[in-house]
Parts: structure tokens; C-alpha cells; sequence
């Protein structure tokens, strides 16, 4: 991992207080922290919009889960960014809604039936994973030299491979009109092509600010282009409300089945690393000591946000990648600039009104805009993988068997649906069973034989990142 003797010292001559931990007055914090949020708000939004349409929620249902979503996500970046107790890095981090999860959660979510019903496994799952890892949190980050760069590496493109099918899904028409006509049809791959093309022109046209909110502007734009045309219906809008409140347990008691909760701790677990990348790179980045209380406060904080999460009616969290290239960008590193947009979020989770504006943004402009991003999601996996010597056979085959297994439940779909319901929802998952697959054999091949693996070191790869501030520091973990 990462040298703390490079974090030793503030660096910034002269002051006192260290930029991370300075108060900044409160125009500068509400304007910093907006921006934030619009950073953070497109990729936040999209997971409870991919799992609530691929388990056949209502439109209701549907913004219900994307106001608790955000009220969730401002909660949690409080939590992290202020710290209460040994919970929270207190560095400027933002939580939100991990991708790793997409999956598995819709596997679990339609092996018990889909709609409500599925929800609340999901949630029973999600409860009890953040428990564990709120109590795992210390032991895991004396553990950070088990998950050297061939895992990580190997585990992010994973997640990122699995979940483009599912952009490229939304793209044609969403998965509920497949056996229609209207999937895949001309219209449909156009508004995503499009929404993809505007958001590639933005990023290579605008200045870097403007190119962190090209997948914001995409949607926008592909929606609007989609209305014009008559493809999108804005009734729910004005029939939804000003104000609301998402209350505990909305859709009834969670259900706690064994196997299902087993998936969702190895979610967990994935999530754990990245997190980790997350807070040695934006130690890095605003010089901050990290070492591995930093690192266990942090899991704390996300196994709280997850629990919270659960209760509230929304997802697992996880620090998120893309604020930490805007803290790069900007070099604004106050803590309480996040703190100024966890309180932004809470109010926007609490305007059922702005989650219905998402709600209609239709599937091939989602897709368009999806595909973009669970593809750098893969790119990051592969620029860490670019570090791992993968000419030596162990290495090779860690990364080869890893990638079939993560591609083994889309590819043959059908050798799952023969297995049993709660088997399936952990293994019918090729981010689940592909990240699974690296560790035990990255434990086999190196752990167990006691041979020495190169550790990732979090302040090269950071040393070595893009210059462009619109994309994530590559030693950060994407979502």
C-alpha cells in the first residue's frame, strides 16, 4: 500500500490548520459544494433507476427510491467527511451508491420475485452486509496486502465489463420490451447514440469543468431531444409532490435470507478495496496522513451509510471516484465543502419533484449516457492492470480464469437458471463469482505460498494519473 511517510506532513507552510480540515466561509461553501453535487448527481441516480426498472417498479416507486437514494447519499457524505467517533476518513470524500452492487442486487432482487417482494430481500441483504462491514472494518485494513494489483485491477474491469451489457440493454429500449418490436429499434439506438456523441463532444470541447458534468449535460440533452419528439411524458411530474420524506422501512420489513445476504457480503467486500484506493488517493492528493485507522474509520463510515442505506430504502455505499478528480481539478480540500453537499442532497432527496424529472428520462438516453461510464469503469481496471507484470503465468492466470468466470452468467445464462434460488443469487452474478475468483485465487497462487506480490502503492499510481481533472485519479476505485 501506499508509504504514510509521504502523508507525514501537511506541506502547506505557514498555516496551521490543514486544508482538508480549514472552514471556508459559507458563500464559498455552498457554491463548492453545489458543484460537488452536480458532479456527483448523474452516476448517483443511475443505480436506482437500473435496479428499480429490471425488477418492474412503478414510476412511483421509482422516484421514491431516487429521493431516499440522495437523502441517503447527503447523510452518508456527512458522516464521512465530518466523522462522528472512529466513523469517517474526514477527508474529503462523497459517498454514494456503489455499481459493484448493480448486479447481484438484481439477481437477488428477481430470484425473490421482483417488484416489492424483491426489494426487500435486496434490503435484508444490504442490512446486514453493512453490520458486517462496520465490525470487519478494522481487520480489513490491516489486511489492504492481500488484494495486490492484479486483484483490484482485475476485479474493477470485471465490474465494468458486466455492467456495459446492461447500458447497451437501456440503449435498445430497456429490458422491458424486449420480444418487442420497438427493441432495438432505429429511434431508440438513436437517442442513445446521440446522448453518447453529445457527451463525447462535451468532454472534448469543454474546459475541464464543464467535461466533469458531460454525462449531467448528456442526459439533459437526450431527454430534451427524446421530448421534442414526443418520447417523453412529463404528467408524473406535475402529479408528484413538493415535499416528502422517505421513512424507515417504506416497503415493509426486510427479509434476511441466508444466501442472499452471503452475496451481498462479497459486494461488500470488493467495495472495501475500493474504498481504500479512494482514501490513499485523496491523500495524496490533498496531502493528508493516511494510514490504516484512516482507512478503517472510512469502511466504518461506509458500513454505516450501508446500513442506513437498507433502512431508508435505498443501496450499498461507497466513497465515489468522481469527486475526487473534482477535488484534484479544483484543489479546494476542505472536508466541509462535502459537508456543505450532504446538505444539498438531503434537500434535494427530500423534493419527490426532482426524482420524477429523473424518473422520465428514458431508456436509450440512459443507456447512451451508461455506456460511457461503466466503460471507463473497465478502463480504470485496466490502467491498474497495466502495473502487474502479467508476463509471469500466475499473474496471467489469475486475470484469465477471473474474466471468464465474471463473463460465465451472461454468456450461459441457462447453466444458472438450473441451479437453486439461493445459490443463484450469489454465484448468478459475474461480478460476485469474477471478484471471488481473483481473491481466492490471488490466496492460492500467492497468499498461501507465501510468495512475495508486488503491494499496490496508491501514491504512484496517483503520481502517474491523467492530468485531465475530469476523470477519476486511476488509483481510485470506480463505482
Amino acid at each position: 500500500m501506499a508509504r504514510s511517510s509521504r502523508h507525514s506532513s501537511p506541506q502547506f507552510p505557514g498555516q496551521r490548520t490543514h486544508p482538508v480540515d480549514e472552514v471556508l466561509p459559507v458563500g464559498k461553501l455552498a457554491l463548492y459544494g453545489f458543484q460537488h453535487v452536480l458532479a456527483f448527481y448523474a452516476a448517483a441516480v443511475i443505480v436506482p433507476i437500473l435496479v428499480g426498472n429490471a425488477l418492474g417498479l412503478t414510476h412511483e416507486q421509482l422516484v421514491y427510491l431516487i429521493n431516499a437514494d440522495l437523502l441517503t447519499c447527503g447523510i452518508a457524505s456527512i458522516i464521512q467527511a465530518f466523522g462522528i467517533w472512529k466513523i469517517g476518513a474526514r477527508l474529503p470524500l462523497v459517498q454514494g451508491v456503489t455499481f459493484t452492487a448493480v448486479s447481484p442486487m438484481i439477481a437477488i432482487g428477481l430470484g425473490a420475485g421482483g417488484g416489492v417482494a424483491g426489494l426487500l430481500v435486496v434490503y435484508g441483504a444490504v442490512i446486514t452486509a453493512g453490520i458486517a462491514t462496520f465490525l470487519f472494518a478494522p481487520f480489513f485494513s490491516k489486511l489492504v496486502k492481500y488484494f495486490p494489483p492484479v486483484v483490484i485491477g482485475t476485479i474493477l474491469t470485471i465490474i465494468g465489463l458486466t455492467l456495459i451489457p446492461q447500458g447497451l440493454q437501456d440503449a435498445a429500449g430497456g429490458a422491458q420490451l424486449a420480444g418487442h418490436p420497438e427493441f432495438g429499434s432505429a429511434k431508440n439506438l438513436g437517442y442513445a447514440l446521440g446522448t453518447l456523441l453529445f457527451i463525447l463532444a462535451v468532454v472534448r470541447v469543454g474546459k475541464p469543468y464543464l467535461s466533469s458534468l458531460a454525462v449531467l449535460l448528456g442526459l439533459v440533452g437526450g431527454t430534451a431531444v427524446a421530448w421534442a419528439f414526443g418520447d417523453v411524458d412529463f404528467s408524473a411530474v406535475g402529479n408528484a409532490d413538493w415535499f416528502g420524506v422517505s421513512t424507515p422501512f417504506h416497503y415493509g420489513m426486510p427479509k434476511f435470507e441466508l444466501f442472499p445476504i452471503i452475496a451481498m457480503a462479497v459486494v461488500m467486500l470488493i467495495t472495501m478495496v475500493e474504498t481504500t484506493g479512494d482514501v490513499y488517493a485523496i491523500g495524496e492528493i490533498t496531502r493528508k496522513r493516511v494510514d490504516n485507522t484512516t482507512v478503517a474509520n472510512a469502511l466504518r463510515a461506509d458500513g454505516v451509510a450501508t446500513v442506513l442505506g437498507g433502512v431508508f430504502n435505498s443501496f450499498p455505499y461507497v466513497a465515489f471516484a468522481e469527486n475526487i478528480g473534482l477535488v484534484r481539478m479544483s484543489r479546494v480540500m476542505s472536508r466541509f465543502v462535502v459537508v456543505a453537499a450532504g446538505l444539498f442532497m438531503i434537500a434535494l432527496g427530500l423534493l419527490p419533484k426532482v426524482g420524477s424529472v429523473v424518473a422520465v428520462i428514458p431508456h436509450p438516453v440512459l443507456g447512451g449516457a451508461a455506456i460511457s461510464m461503466f466503460g471507463m469503469v473497465a478502463t480504470v481496471g485496466i490502467q491498474i492492470l497495466g502495473k502487474v507484470d502479467l508476463r509471469e503465468e500466475r499473474n496471467a492466470l489469475i486475470l484469465a480464469v477471473s474474466l471468464g468466470a465474471g463473463l460465465l452468467p451472461s454468456a450461459v445464462a441457462p447453466f444458472f437458471d438450473r441451479m437453486p434460488d439461493d445459490v443463484k443469487a450469489i454465484l448468478d452474478s459475474g461480478i460476485t463469482l469474477g471478484g471471488l475468483t481473483a481473491i481466492l485465487l490471488n490466496l492460492f497462487f500467492n497468499v498461501l505460498t507465501r510468495r512475495r506480490t508486488m503491494e499496490i502503492d496508491w501514491d504512484d499510481i496517483e503520481d502517474d494519473g491523467p492530468t485531465d481533472p475530469a476523470g477519476p485519479p486511476l488509483g481510485a476505485a470506480a463505482h
